[in-house]
């Protein structure tokens, strides 16, 4: 099942970021190879992220949508995830 494929994916990456992470954000400025390496990863989980929105909206036959927010917001009202995760997802930082 692709659904599960991609979860363990982000399972993965997860791991493997939890394995390098520096202990504090001083460490993490410093060292530019576990930044960049930190930041990849990031980048890897979001991406699988949003393939999983779309492989279950397409499994499920939902409403296709056409930009990533939509995705969350099919997702939320579907209630497949919760209104606050689709929100916290779609939101700009402080």
């Amino acid at each position: 099942m692709r659904v599960t494929d991609k979860i363990m994916e982000i399972e993965k990456y997860l791991q493997e970021l939890s394995e390098i992470i520096p202990g504090n954000f001083e460490e993490y400025q410093e060292n530019l190879e576990k930044k960049a390496a930190c930041e990849r990863y990031f980048q890897k989980i979001i991406e699988a992220t949003v393939d999983l929105t779309f492989l279950v909206i397409k499994e499920n036959k939902l409403k296709t949508p056409e930009e990533n927010k939509e995705a969350l917001d099919i997702l939320s009202s579907e209630k497949v995830i919760s209104n606050e995760l689709s929100e916290r997802m779609t939101s700009s930082p402080p």
